[in-house]
C-alpha cells in the first residue's frame, strides 16, 4: 500500500475542495447519535481534515478521528477550537491499538480503498472488529466505479494530463488549474489518480506546479467486498445504493455497507 502522504499545502487544498455525498452527514448523524444514547463513542477511520468526525462531535457524540497524514490531523486540529469531546490520532487502518472499543467505526469517502491487496483488506476489516464492541455497527463507503469508464481507460503507463477546471488557493487566494489522469490496472483492481496543480498568473501564465503524490484505488466489487466482511466475522446488515438507504442497483454509483458485530 502507498501511504497518503500530503504536504501541508495539500492538506488544505483537499480540506477546501471535499464535499459532502447527498444525505451522507445525516446518516451519519443518525447513527452516531444512537451510539452516543447507548454512552459509546464513533471512531472515524482515514477522517481526513476531520470533515465527518467534527460534524458528530458538534452534536455531543464523543469521536476519535483517526488517520495516516499528519499534515491532514494538524488541520483538523485547528479547526477543532474548544470542542472537548473529540480527538485526532496518527493510525495505519491495518494495524492500530486504540486502547478502547466503539459502537460505531466509519470509514468514508471510500477510503477502505486505499488497502491494495486482500492482506491489507482483512488486517484493517480485522483491526476494526478488535475495536467494535458487542453490537456495534461499520459503514463502509466505496465508490462503484462504472465499468464502461475502467475498459475506455488506456492501461499505457503515462497517459496525457487532462484539465479538470480552477480553484481558488485556501490560504494565497491564487487561482489553479487541476489537470488529471487515471492509470487502471486490470490485473490487480487498480486505479490510480495523478493530479498536478499549476498555479496560474496574467493571461494564464503557469507560474508554479505542485504535482500531488499518485492516489492508487482498489476497485472493489460488490461481491468481493461481501467476501471479505464475512470472512472477518462481521454479519451484513446491508447494502445500500445511497446515504438515503436505497437499494443498491445497477446505477448506482456508491456501495454503503452496514456491517455488524455479532453480540457475545
Amino acid at each position: 500500500m502507498t501511504d497518503r502522504c500530503f504536504s501541508g499545502t495539500d492538506a488544505l487544498i483537499y480540506d477546501d475542495g471535499m464535499h459532502d455525498w447527498p444525505g451522507e452527514i445525516d446518516y451519519y448523524l443518525k447513527l452516531a447519535n444512537a451510539v452516543r444514547e447507548k454512552g459509546q463513542a464513533v471512531l472515524d477511520i482515514a477522517c481526513g481534515t476531520g470533515r465527518v468526525a467534527l460534524r458528530l462531535a458538534q452534536t455531543g457524540v464523543r469521536v476519535v478521528g483517526m488517520d495516516l497524514a499528519p499534515d491532514m490531523l494538524a488541520v483538523a486540529q485547528k479547526k477543532t477550537g474548544s470542542l472537548p469531546n473529540v480527538r485526532w490520532v496518527k493510525g495505519d487502518m491495518r494495524a492500530f491499538d486504540l486502547g478502547e472499543r466503539f459502537g460505531l467505526v466509519i470509514i468514508p469517502v471510500h477510503s477502505f480503498q486505499f488497502m491494495l491487496t486482500p492482506q491489507d483488506q482483512v488486517k484493517c476489516l480485522q483491526c476494526i472488529r478488535r475495536h467494535l464492541l458487542p453490537g456495534g455497527l461499520l459503514v463502509v463507503h466505496v465508490d462503484q466505479i462504472d465499468h464502461a469508464w475502467m475498459g475506455e481507460i488506456q492501461p499505457e503507463k503515462n497517459p496525457p494530463f487532462e484539465a479538470a477546471g480552477t480553484e481558488i488557493h485556501p490560504q494565497t487566494g491564487v487561482r489553479m488549474r487541476s489537470l488529471l489522469k487515471w492509470v487502471y490496472e486490470r490485473s490487480t483492481q487498480t486505479a490510480t489518480l495523478y493530479k498536478v496543480l499549476e498555479e496560474l498568473g496574467g493571461e494564464d501564465a503557469v507560474i508554479n506546479r505542485l504535482e500531488l503524490e499518485p492516489m492508487p484505488m482498489h476497485v472493489v466489487f460488490r461481491f468481493e467486498m461481501e467476501h471479505l466482511l464475512c470472512c472477518v466475522g462481521l454479519q451484513v446488515l446491508h447494502t445500500y445504493g445511497d446515504f438515503y438507504e436505497h437499494p443498491y442497483g445497477e446505477d448506482s454509483s456508491d456501495v454503503i455497507w452496514l456491517a455488524l458485530e455479532p453480540a457475545n
